[in-house]
């Protein structure tokens, strides 16, 4: 593959990836929410926990079936770009991928038709065990994706059979990667966030409007609740990460860090204009010794620059330095956000009074996304030139096609994409925008009726249909 078609295969597979991983780190959260509100719900015999929960598993269905859709394509892409890739590592990665659709896909699959027909067909009992094994099966699915991905971050119990095909020594090596347990974390955490926040934005949005409204006003303080818990904890997890990535990805660490000398007491660059070119910062804003005690936890350690390894194998500064500071930026805005809600609630005011709050919260509610794709581009771009770190170069796991041939898949990609997933975007937002109250107005979705429950005494639709015909 040339230099322009290996660009383009790069672009289209960045596109899909992008696309897809916000539905994933949307629905991992969303799924664990709806199986705490069904609970709840069983538990406290509180009709506003059930209608929290049949407002957002219509948004989550419409969710999970985009993730799908989009997951599907990136996989046709290994064999149609990255062909060399696939032949290569697939030994390794194509059990965890399988893995990942027996464990995972199959459980979710099995058990999602329950979750979303089954309202009124089974008991609650069953009911929530098919929501609580969904979000089970999310949580399996993030397992093995961060499992395979981890292992390319960096490879472990592998050899290479006589054809030069990388195959798995020691399954638990490859599978438990050095980097996997604190990037699951990392991950998991992550779409907890991005869950929370537009749960809390759609909550306040519709505070804003109508002030009196219970669903939302319970869903905004359970939101708030994730962000005071989840936001410094994921900042904590962050800084494992770069530890771990300090010692098993240094490229990417110094690149992360704009540091281009090695040296000891690094200071930490607030923002910089790293020059590829030039091997130098162009103008920064920089704490001294900062660097050095975030990353060694020694104010006066030596760490590694990128002139310390050859220019060949340094991933991109730029894109990597600004991306991590994007998401870093974002987790503490969330973090403020927690902690302002938490604020409010204590002082006895509750956070659904300040209008200030409540526009902040809607503010926020695309954060968790845009981070989640910084977070990826720190992580995929930061291991370049390596598609399997240290072992394979992107360059030369691409499959032989012309530029012309990636270029037209890629402007059908573009098109189709923004046309279906737009008008899937759009609705889900419309759907947001009505907000609890409109499912509270539809008795047809009254399902499951726990014992103690207002809806327990109504009469049942289905079983009066079922009386008349019997009187015929």
């Amino acid at each position: 593959m040339d230099l322009e078609a290996l660009l383009l295969a790069r672009l289209q597979f960045a596109f899909t990836i992008g696309w897809h991983i916000i539905f994933p780190s949307f629905t991992i959260g969303l799924a664990s929410f709806l199986a705490v509100l069904e609970g709840a719900w069983l538990v406290t015999k509180r009709d506003v926990f059930k209608t929290l929960y049949l407002f957002w598993v219509k948004i989550f269905a419409l969710s999970f079936g985009m993730g799908v859709v989009s997951g599907v394509v990136m996989s046709y892409q290994f064999g149609a770009n990255w062909s060399v890739f696939a032949t290569q590592t697939g030994p390794v990665l194509g059990p965890l991928l399988g893995f990942e659709v027996l464990t995972a896909f199959f459980l979710e699959a099995s058990f999602l038709g329950v979750m979303l027909f089954g309202w009124k067909k089974v008991g609650p009992g069953l009911h929530f065990a098919a929501t609580a094994l969904v979000a089970g099966g999310t949580l399996v699915s993030a397992f093995w994706i961060l499992s395979a991905n981890s292992w390319m971050q960096f490879p472990t119990g592998f050899g290479h059979d006589a054809s030069g095909r990388m195959v798995a020594l020691d399954w638990l090596q490859v599978i438990f990667s050095p980097t996997f347990p604190s990037r699951f974390a990392h991950m998991v955490l992550a779409a907890y966030l991005t869950t929370s926040l537009v749960v809390g934005a759609a909550s306040a949005w519709a505070l804003l409007k109508r002030p009196d409204q219970p669903e939302s006003r319970l869903a905004l303080r359970m939101a708030i609740g994730m962000f005071a818990v989840v936001a410094p904890l994921q900042l904590v997890v962050g800084d494992i990460s770069g530890d771990v990535a300090a010692r098993y990805q240094p490229s990417k660490l110094a690149a992360i860090e704009a540091f281009w000398e090695t040296k000891a007491g690094q200071a930490f660059h607030i923002v910089a204009w790293p020059d590829r070119q030039a091997e130098t910062n162009r103008w920064e804003v920089s704490i001294p010794k900062l660097g050095s005690l975030i990353v060694a936890k020694d104010a006066n350690a030596e760490v590694k620059g990128l002139k310390a390894f050859a220019k060949e194998d340094r991933p991109p500064v730029g894109l990597v330095f600004w991306a991590f500071r994007v998401m870093v930026g974002l987790g503490l805005l969330m973090i403020a956000l927690g902690f302002w809600g938490a604020w409010l609630w204590w002082r006895g005011g509750g956070p659904e009074r300040s209008r200030t709050y409540l526009r902040f919260a809607v503010a926020m509610g695309p954060a968790g996304f845009v981070a989640v794709i910084a977070g990826w581009m720190v992580a995929e771009i930061g291991r370049q030139p390596w598609v399997v770190f240290g072992v394979m170069r992107t360059a030369s796991a691409a499959s032989p096609v012309h530029a012309g041939t990636v270029s037209a898949s890629l402007l059908m990609f573009l098109a189709v994409y923004a046309i279906v997933f737009s008008v899937g975007a759009l609705y889900i937002l419309r759907l947001i925008a009505q907000g609890p109250a409109a499912v509270a107005a539809e008795p047809a979705l009254a399902g499951p009726r726990a014992p103690g429950s207002a809806l327990a005494a109504a009469p049942d639709a289905d079983a009066g249909l079922v009386s008349r015909e019997s009187d015929r």
